[in-house]
């Protein structure tokens, strides 16, 4: 790299436009070098100024991690270099048990903490059911937070401790109330988003799809779009089974090192399901995952 490449942190990504924080706390609009793809919101990028007070992105930094999901037709990029990943949930409308144990496997294969935000637990006709269901998640050890987005100041309280000083993506399916739980985290969100529109010359009611905020005290928040899906195409048998930390115990005493876990005899997972140590939810998204890299096409 040349002298006159400045490092950049990435904030917002909107189709091959992305804004770049330099580090005198000025943002860019910059533009990936040549066919340049794969860059994410959280990325630290080399950037070379040129005409108008834009940027051409020559190169992404090494990263720590980065989470994304994906199917046999695309991939969709959340974020780079997070330490860990805060989904909402919400006992109404239902959220999707699968969904959520998808994300789960995604942030863990990566060794991305997670914790769980079960928003709306003013409505206390359908809270113990979302207790239920997200109690074999509770038993794994992930912090599940009852609040009430729409109360921001108790909700700022409450999250504090969890964000500081920590880059956090905040993932929810669509109807979860994930965007007052922004609104909650930071005030002018819609304010910093309508800016980057104009910026970007779009309309009035267009949004970048990922984006990075700096809240008030400290942290990061990265905001990604609301999610129907979660494909994990990508993943390999190995990534697979790191992304279920409660397994690994019972790993140790399968028999044959190439277990996967289904059918063998001395199976040491199948031993613990049975033994109660392992529920069988978990087992069956397991199973699921695996059948599904087993039978995506081969080109």
């Amino acid at each position: 790299m040349t002298s006159t490449t400045i490092s950049g942190l990435v904030t917002a990504a909107h189709g091959r436009h992305y804004f770049v924080e330099l580090p005198d706390g000025q943002t860019i609009k910059c533009f990936p070098r040549g066919k340049k793809a794969g860059i994410a919101v959280g990325d630290q990028v080399d950037i070379m100024m040129q005409a108008k007070g834009e940027g051409s992105i020559e190169q992404v930094q090494e990263r720590r991690n980065l989470l994304y999901r994906s199917d046999d037709f695309r991939t969709k990029q959340f974020a780079a270099n997070i330490d860990q990943l805060l989904i909402v949930v919400a006992p109404e409308p239902a959220y999707s048990e699968d969904l959520l144990g998808r994300a789960l496997v995604a942030a863990w294969s990566v060794d991305i903490d997670p914790v769980i935000i079960l928003n709306k637990a003013d409505l206390g006709t359908h809270l113990e059911r979302a207790r239920r269901k997200l109690a074999p998640i509770a038993a794994l050890g992930v912090p599940i937070l009852e609040m009430v987005a729409l109360e921001p100041e108790q909700t700022r309280e409450a999250l504090a401790p969890w964000l500081a000083n920590k880059r956090t993506l905040l993932l929810g399916q669509s109807g979860m109330g994930k965007s007052t739980l922004l609104n909650a985290l930071v005030p002018d969100a819609g304010a910093l988003t309508q800016e980057y529109s104009q910026a970007l010359g779009a309309g009035r009611h267009t949004t970048t799809s990922t984006r990075l905020y700096h809240l008030p005290n400290s942290g990061d928040l990265i905001d990604s779009p609301g999610f129907q899906a979660f494909g994990l195409s990508h993943m390999t048998q190995e990534d697979i089974a790191h992304g279920f930390p409660d397994f690994r115990k019972a790993v140790e005493s399968c028999r044959f090192y190439n277990c996967t876990h289904r059918h063998e005899p001395g199976c040491g997972v199948l031993a613990a399901i049975e033994a109660g140590s392992i529920h069988p939810e978990r087992h069956a998204l397991y199973q699921r995952l695996l059948a599904e890299h087993e039978n995506k096409p081969r080109y």
